[in-house]
């Protein structure tokens, strides 16, 4: 069984000297023209929807420099053209967990101000009524509770390029499975979580990528969940049998085809192959793009700097 294309977009990346651009404009302007080439596939479709959930990796306020987050430049420039080419109600979710809460993590992102200039809404779908739903995976029924903003309407889920804690990249699948409350274990919580959710589209963000250390990326790929995932885990330079959920949600798909104008074996070249920061510990890496952030920005402390000033 094939599977349609992944569609890739080199970013212009001739305003970062090899390094970050803290200017939020000029890294949407920069996005403009990849986000409309990932997503012209799905624009017609997108355009009968009453309704557009984006959902980005925004599980923790880790700024976008160290690639462990989705860019907001990049939710900004896809919310952009949705307001161009649609008449949808758009909105950008996340979830707040026992750590943090989505608007301290949307806040310290600059979610809150960026939208300020769109008719768009940010969503926590901690607060969001649910609807229960029973799928199978591999013959095994999952139940599972999925917010109703991810149940109605259309949904792109926006993951960042980075490996989990436990290995395997966090990519789409994995993004989406963070929402939904699920009884499955590791291996099918994050396909049991896409085939409920359904998502019309995932946007890898590989501006910025994380694989021991931040990268910049400047591409991004578009495509079905799980064919962006394997994308994904080819760049950060893992095996897709090794990752159980991605090996499911594929099942006999056969090689995923890259079309567009991202070199991909250089920007998989270009990747480091390693581990997230230490959880007891802030990366240096993450505490060195925050430090220059605030200095350039005159930005809060972040909620993992806190003890360390």
């Amino acid at each position: 069984m094939s599977t349609a294309p992944v569609r890739a977009a080199a970013v212009d990346a001739a305003e970062r000297r090899g390094g970050w651009v803290p200017d939020v404009d000029a890294r949407m302007a920069a996005l403009r023209s990849p986000v409309r080439n990932v997503l012209e596939p799905v624009l017609e479709s997108l355009a009968e929807a009453d309704r557009i959930t984006l959902a980005p990796d925004a599980h923790y306020p880790f700024h976008p420099s160290s690639g462990m987050v989705t860019d907001p430049a990049a939710v900004g420039s896809i919310v952009a053209l949705l307001e161009r080419e649609t008449e949808a109600d758009v909105a950008v979710a996340g979830a707040s967990d026992e750590d943090i809460s989505f608007d301290r993590t949307a806040a310290y992102l600059g979610y809150e101000s960026l939208l300020e200039r769109f008719d768009a809404e940010l969503v926590d779908l901690a607060d969001e009524p649910r609807t229960g739903d029973l799928c199978a995976v591999e013959d095994d029924p999952v139940a599972l509770s999925v917010p109703n903003r991810l149940d109605e309407g259309a949904v792109i889920a926006v993951p960042s390029l980075r490996p989990t804690e436990e290995g395997p990249v966090a990519g789409a699948m994995r993004t989406l499975a963070a929402l939904v409350d699920c009884d499955a274990g590791s291996d099918l919580a994050p396909v049991a979580a896409t085939r409920a959710v359904d998502p019309q589209v995932a946007v890898l963000d590989a501006t910025t990528a994380y694989g021991g250390d931040p990268v910049a990326g400047n591409a991004l790929f578009a495509g079905s969940a799980p064919a962006v995932d394997a994308v994904a885990t080819a760049l950060l330079g893992r095996s897709l049998e090794s990752d159980g959920a991605l090996e499911t949600a594929r099942g006999d798909r056969g090689p995923i085809s890259v079309e567009g104008d991202a070199d991909f074996e250089a920007l998989r070249a270009r990747i480091p192959d390693g581990e997230l920061p230490p959880p007891d510990d802030t990366h240096p890496a993450v505490s060195t793009a925050y430090r220059v952030y605030a200095a350039v920005a005159g930005d809060a402390v972040p909620p993992q700097l806190e003890g360390d000033r």
